[in-house]
């Protein structure tokens, strides 16, 4: 998909397409409404002037998300990018609350649409142009991975299928007799506010620290696995600062016997491919697996084996055994029916404790933020 700034510049230049499309829709509804005299065209022109808002708010966030990162913000201004989604969704959210409560009025006081030649010319030209404005700036967003543009396609498609029903509704109308212009337009208007809430999820969740979706997941785990020295990855956390900048960190299984020298090496190596595959800045945290015959070795095969039998526990990895310390510690991920960790951390206890009387035994809760 190119650099970050390659990408910026496709959706700023997308959101300019838009702009000029309504602008001209506008121009072309204005000039039709000036020479036929059409108050209500004049209207629709001015309200083709405000849909150019979404793209104008795209514009401004993409500028601002921009900015250079500094003391306050080290990770940049890319989340800027979120807050635009999160403004275009509450005016589709808004559009389809009015559509919803004008429709509710045209079914308690249903009124004959009036439609000419001219009329019809023009909404037929305004379905068209926005059907075909908001696919492309819809599938750009996709493509593009922006929440902003995508409903921002989004608007202008919803604002062609209310005129599309406008139409349709005349026409039934006019054939048999029927208003169907207040149903037709009351069912719509609760598609466009689901889609509304939706829109509003996606940028909202993103905010919040929403999971890393499995596929990205499997991919990491997978590629960092392919290392010759690595012998299990564990707790994987993502963070996103903006569709092309994430921080993450994970831990990887050695075997005791490497040298520091030669874990900085493999560490590195995983950095750069992370950076490189994902635009990730990785850190890598190292658990060291037991070797050789002896008393940690022993430990380690016991208490793995007897946490691992338990139900409730779904993963267990990370163990540390020290003679100088007396100390015993593994990390355990408990399934995600254990609620109560507090009495989960002491039955796993008393059950490894007999293992290691004289020393201090620590169960350390994991959690599995990446599934």
């Amino acid at each position: 998909m190119g650099t970050t700034n390659d990408r910026s510049q496709q959706i700023i230049r997308t959101s300019w397409i838009g702009i000029i499309a309504n602008v001209l829709l506008a121009g072309f509804k204005a000039v039709v409404g000036i020479l036929s005299s059409s108050i209500a065209i004049i209207m629709d022109a001015v309200n083709n002037l405000s849909d150019a808002l979404s793209s104008v708010i795209t514009i401004v966030g993409t500028k601002l998300s921009q900015r250079p990162a500094d003391r306050k913000h080290p990770f940049g201004f890319g989340r800027i990018e979120y807050f635009s989604a999160i403004i275009i969704a509450v005016i589709v959210l808004s559009a389809g609350i009015t559509s919803f409560i004008e429709s509710i009025k045209k079914i308690l006081n249903p009124s004959e649409p009036e439609y000419t030649t001219t009329t019809l010319v023009v909404i037929v030209v305004a379905i068209v142009g926005k059907l075909v404005l908001g696919q492309y700036v819809k599938r750009k967003g996709e493509f593009l991975k922006s929440d902003a543009l995508i409903a921002s396609g989004s608007d202008a498609l919803f604002d062609a299928i209310i005129t599309l029903a406008t139409l349709i509704s005349a026409g039934v109308m006019l054939l048999w007799g029927v208003s169907l212009d207040g149903i037709l337009g009351t069912l719509i208007s609760l598609v466009i506010i689901k889609a509304g809430v939706e829109m509003l999820a996606s940028p909202i969740n993103e905010l919040l620290g929403t999971s890393i979706p499995a596929e990205l997941t499997n991919e990491i785990k997978k590629e960092v696995s392919n290392f010759d020295d690595v012998h299990g990855v564990y707790d994987l956390i993502l963070h996103n600062y903006s569709p092309d900048v994430k921080i993450g960190s994970l831990h990887i299984n050695v075997y005791d016997t490497m040298s520091a020298h030669d874990i900085h090496g493999l560490t590195r190596k995983i950095t750069t491919q992370m950076f490189d595959h994902y635009g990730i800045i990785m850190t890598v945290g190292v658990y060291a697996i037991a070797t050789g015959e002896n008393r940690r070795t022993e430990l380690q095969s016991t208490v793995m084996q007897t946490l691992s039998c338990h139900q409730d526990v779904v993963q267990v990895h990370g163990f540390y055994y020290s003679e100088k310390d007396k100390m015993l510690s593994v990390d355990v991920v408990p399934d995600i029916s254990v609620h109560d960790e507090t009495t989960f951390v002491s039955r796993l206890t008393s059950e490894i404790q007999p293992l290691v009387p004289d020393m201090q035994v620590v169960i350390v809760v994991d959690h599995n933020y990446s599934e």
